[in-house]
């Protein structure tokens, strides 16, 4: 027991390991692990997209098509960071790839607001889309583990453009609740509008996390999961 007036020991809160301090074995274990995590996403997302999209326009909705076309962008997002690791220097390639995933994004944005657009001036009626349901739902099974494990490998990596995919996977869950509220909506009280509210709703989501994403923002709600794994010695 200290004695009076003498301070006990410290506790020394540790964080989360730095790039800098990673060993060579741990940093080649966690590169094979972003090429599992990107390779299993780029093949779930294209049978996503194909669905989403095909249900999407046998309904004209304009949240199922924004949603499926949301699962090309993280195709094209996974891929980009794919790219990145086969390169001899992943590091190097960092601020380039995080700004194709912003470019992405606003790619989504501009073409779900024009579509959804469309749908609120009565050009296009919205059906009923069951199999979109179901797809919306199997995302919001799927995901958050998904984007929660690549956000936990990109921060022990110190790679922001990994943080940044696993940031379009944290959208794609945000979309998926989006999108199957304003389906239930259609389905139960046949309201068309809210499809396109739903739509409208992604399109911000989208632009939002481009412009995060351009500026190199790769914050995250996991950082309070991440926060947890320091401990006291």
């Amino acid at each position: 027991m200290p004695r009076s007036g003498v301070p006990g020991p410290r506790l020394l809160r540790v964080g989360p390991m730095s790039a800098a301090a990673l060993t060579e074995a741990r940093r080649t274990t966690l590169h094979r692990r972003v090429r599992f995590i990107v390779g299993f996403t780029i093949t779930y997302n294209v049978i996503e997209a194909i669905v989403a999209i095909w249900a999407g326009s046998m309904a004209s909705s304009a949240a199922l098509i924004g949603f499926g076309l949301d699962s090309i962008v993280e195709v094209l997002s996974a891929a980009a960071v794919a790219w990145q690791f086969t390169r001899k220097d992943p590091e190097r390639w960092e601020k380039a790839t995080v700004r194709a995933i912003g470019i992405a994004f606003f790619a989504l944005a501009a073409y779900v607001i024009i579509d959804a657009v469309l749908t609120l001036t009565g050009v296009e009626e919205v059906d009923h889309s069951p199999l979109g349901i179901g797809i919306a739902t199997l995302s919001l099974l799927v995901m958050p583990a998904l984007a929660w494990f690549e956000f936990r490998t990109g921060r022990q990596l110190g790679s922001r453009s990994v943080q940044a995919d696993a940031k379009q996977l944290l959208l794609c869950i945000y979309l998926s609740g989006t999108v199957l509220i304003g389906l239930l909506l259609n389905l139960l009280f046949g309201w068309m509008w809210a499809d396109s509210v739903a739509a409208l709703i992604v399109a911000g989501l989208a632009i939002r996390e481009g412009i995060e994403a351009w500026r190199g923002d790769v914050e995250s709600p996991f950082e309070v999961l991440g926060e947890l794994e320091t401990k006291d010695i």
